[in-house]
């Protein structure tokens, strides 16, 4: 692992807690990961929550929600393989193998059961870790557009965020696993211009056991 920089904490964050950034070793070479920690060193918390951006986009989609949220558990934000600063994979699907870099980063750590928050396709990736590994995952996070479909794929206890205003889940995620949340208010760049709001909703899930 190789730590780059400490980036500050987002405004009403603890000023204590730092995004940083490193790099592991998964399977397709070099794996770009944001981190932050609680103030104990994560040592004491909750388990930890990995972040997985969308399509296209990077870990930098998440802002100031990973130091939001680090007052709370330790997060891993990283960038897909072949995406943000992250070595790309040699062929294959990019969520299979996303969700396969996650697993090895997963093992890299050491972690024996951590939760899981996706946005857009990253939802479809959380839900991939979890059918592959289903006693390391705690809860799933489903975020924005694939959140139906990811919802309906997984068994674990999936909060989603509805953030177009849908106000009623699909036939075939209304199981008693899925809580389903009417979030318009999130709808633009919500880790960017909401943080600690969503930190809060996010973790008032997570932690309820």
């Amino acid at each position: 692992m190789l730590r780059k920089h400490d980036t500050p904490a987002a405004a009403g964050a603890d000023a204590s807690i730092r995004t940083r950034r490193a790099y592991f070793d998964v399977r397709y070479g070099q794996l770009h990961v944001r981190t932050a920690f609680p103030a104990t060193g994560g040592f004491d918390e909750q388990a930890p929550l990995f972040c997985l951006h969308d399509a296209g986009a990077s870990s930098r989609e998440f802002g100031g929600f990973l130091a939001a949220i680090a007052a709370r558990r330790s997060v891993y934000a990283p960038d897909w393989p072949g995406s943000g600063e992250s070595d790309p994979p040699p062929e294959g699907g990019a969520e299979g193998s996303a969700a396969a870099a996650v697993l090895d980063l997963v093992a890299e750590l050491r972690l024996r059961r951590i939760d899981l928050l996706g946005v857009g396709a990253g939802a479809a990736v959380a839900v991939e870790v979890a059918r592959l590994a289903p006693e390391r995952v705690g809860r799933v996070v489903a975020v924005g557009a694939h959140a139906l479909v990811a919802s309906a794929a997984t068994t674990h206890p999936c909060l989603v965020l509805a953030l177009d205003g849908t106000r009623d889940p699909p036939r075939g995620v209304r199981g008693q696993n899925v809580e389903w949340v009417v979030a318009p208010e999130y709808r633009d760049r919500p880790f960017l211009l909401a943080p600690e709001a969503l930190a809060e909703r996010v973790a008032a899930f997570l932690d309820r056991r």
